[in-house]
């Protein structure tokens, strides 16, 4: 059930629209309660708490950042690239980065 309720409120918080995918990142990889998760992101982010669920606001530092929007713009991260990027930026590992970076001998 713990992947069914992180999913169940990241998706309530907007998911990748906001900032609820990090939230959730942190949930599942640091085993955090939401608002520990939520102010971790806050900090790394270097916004309020009330921010993370402005779309406008984490549009627009999604576009700053290269972490991946809804729709990926030409030139921008998606995929792997912005899992890489999100990594870097909470400072968690992510298991498919790890299989990635083994199976393609370089560090990244």
């Amino acid at each position: 059930m713990g992947m069914a309720i992180t999913h169940a409120l990241a998706a309530g918080m907007g998911g990748i629209r906001t900032s609820g995918d990090l939230v959730a990142r942190m949930q599942m990889s640091r085993g955090m309660k939401l608002k520990e998760a939520k102010e971790y992101v806050a900090g790394k982010l270097g916004v309020s708490v009330i921010d993370l669920t402005d779309e406008t606001l984490m549009n627009e530092m999604r576009d700053d950042l290269d972490i991946a929007r809804v729709y990926a713009l030409p030139g921008k991260a998606k995929g792997i690239e912005a899992k890489f990027r999100i990594a870097d930026l909470l400072g968690i590992e992510i298991n498919c980065l790890n299989r990635f970076r083994s199976k393609s001998g370089k560090d990244f």
